[in-house]
C-alpha cells in the first residue's frame, strides 16, 4: 500500500462568493448551508470550520483533483498546501 503526503485544503469563507466551480473539479467540494463552498466531511481525514475558513487534511492520491479546483476558483479563496507547512502557519 502506498503512504500518500498529507496535504490541506483550506476555503476562505470570506472570499468564497459561491460561484462553485471547485464542486466541477473535485467531487469533496460541496455546498454548504450558508451557500459557500465547503469540503464533504466524510472524505477528509479531518475537517476544522470556524465562521472564516474550512479546513480539511486529506492523505490520498487526489491532491491535482483540490490543486484544480483551487486554481478554477476565480475569487482564489481555495488554498493547497502540504499539511506540515499548513501546521506552522498561524
Amino acid at each position: 500500500m502506498t503512504e500518500h503526503a498529507r496535504y490541506t485544503v483550506t476555503v476562505d469563507r470570506d472570499a468564497c462568493d459561491g460561484v462553485f466551480a471547485c464542486l466541477v473539479r473535485d467531487p469533496r467540494f460541496v455546498e454548504d448551508d450558508d451557500g459557500l463552498a465547503g469540503i464533504d466531511p466524510e472524505a477528509a481525514a479531518s475537517l476544522e470550520r470556524t465562521d472564516a475558513t474550512v479546513t480539511a487534511t486529506f492523505a490520498d492520491d487526489r491532491r491535482g483533483d483540490a490543486e484544480q479546483a483551487a486554481a478554477a476558483c476565480p475569487l482564489d479563496a481555495i488554498a493547497v498546501r502540504d499539511a506540515a507547512d499548513a501546521e506552522v502557519e498561524p
